[in-house]
């Protein structure tokens, strides 16, 4: 079987979503007659919250109606999800969903306002990016075996700080823990802007987080990373390392979110949303956005995303069964 030329392949794909919206019922081809929510599920100003309001300016121009952002914050993300899984299945309402509240707090709390299986389904992958390991700019740790080596040489005596009990930033460190084989203390705090700050202020030894926040302080002389959580090095850290390649094949991570709605919203505008969000994700604007923090911009269908939020949840329940963490 011969390839077919790149152009003909792209011809194909967009005849393929044409197809999509003129196969969708009168009522989705019809959809939306009013103003959409787009709920995010946290505070205003933040990353998601930059990258919601710019999607959500393209996705009105798409589809003709108002789309207004909402922030619901609460909860480390519970309350905006428990938001959106409430909401009238009718495509007028639709959110952020994130990777705690859909594949990790099910493991961590005995009552959940909402089931991410039952509950809400997706869209589209919005966006992923990786984590990486920070130290204080002064630390005596200039390695991942400088890191091993105390740690087996003292358990129990590191620390790590993290946003939070049950976040990326703490699930990232219990993952590095198991692989290694090693003991250190989790020190929690209200947000990861918090625990960065303690971080750099020396009174913690370590800390996995996101890019955009670990850079700046990065470039500013304030931290040294050690590692990444990536498959492969970021272009904007290329000399460091990721764990893959420093004999932790286990320890990727990425922190990802993707539009969902409520259970029940009809699968014609679910293929919709899916075909037009796919469409704004290949904006310049769209994608310098989630470039510039150095994630990965997504797309794909609804069973992609699907298929990512099972795998995660199946990922993640093993390191937090592991670890014995529960939430408090």
């Amino acid at each position: 079987m011969f390839a077919l030329p790149r152009r003909r392949l792209l011809a194909t794909a967009l005849l393929g979503m044409l197809g999509v919206l003129s196969a969708l019922p009168a009522a989705a081809q019809n959809y939306p007659v009013r103003p959409i929510t787009l709920v995010v599920p946290w505070g205003a100003g933040g990353g998601t919250d930059a990258t919601a309001r710019i999607i959500g300016s393209l996705l009105e121009k798409d589809l003709g109606q108002p789309v207004n952002v909402v922030n619901r914050t609460g909860g480390s993300g519970v309350v905006g999800h428990a938001a959106i899984a409430s909401a009238q299945p009718d495509g007028y309402t639709i959110g952020m969903g994130n990777f705690a509240p859909l594949s990790v707090n099910k493991y961590l709390f005995e009552a959940l306002r909402f089931d991410p299986e039952s509950d809400v389904v997706p869209i589209v992958l919005i966006e992923k990016g990786p984590l990486v390991l920070v130290v204080n700019a002064n630390s005596p740790f200039k390695s991942i075996n400088d890191i091993v080596k105390a740690a087996k040489a003292k358990p129990g005596f590191l620390t790590f700080s993290s946003g939070g009990i049950g976040g990326t930033h703490q699930l990232s460190a219990e993952l590095f823990k198991q692989s290694a084989g090693i003991d250190m203390i989790h020190v929690p705090y209200k947000s990861g802007s918090a625990a960065l700050t303690d971080l750099m202020a020396g009174n913690v030894n370590m800390m996995f987080t996101q890019m955009y926040s670990a850079i700046p302080n990065i470039q500013a002389g304030k931290l040294q990373p050690i590692a990444i959580t990536s498959k492969t090095r970021s272009s904007l850290l290329a000399n460091v390392p990721t764990f893959i390649e420093l004999g932790y094949p286990k320890v990727e991570v990425l922190n990802w979110q993707g539009l969902i709605a409520p259970k029940g919203t009809p699968r014609a505008i679910i293929d919709k949303l899916n075909v037009v969000a796919n469409q704004v994700l290949k904006d310049p604007v769209v994608r310098e956005q989630i470039t510039s923090q150095n994630n990965e911009v997504g797309g794909g269908t609804p069973e992609e995303f699907a298929a990512l939020i099972k795998s995660e949840s199946l990922k993640w329940a093993a390191v937090i069964k592991a670890a014995g963490i529960k939430a408090e």
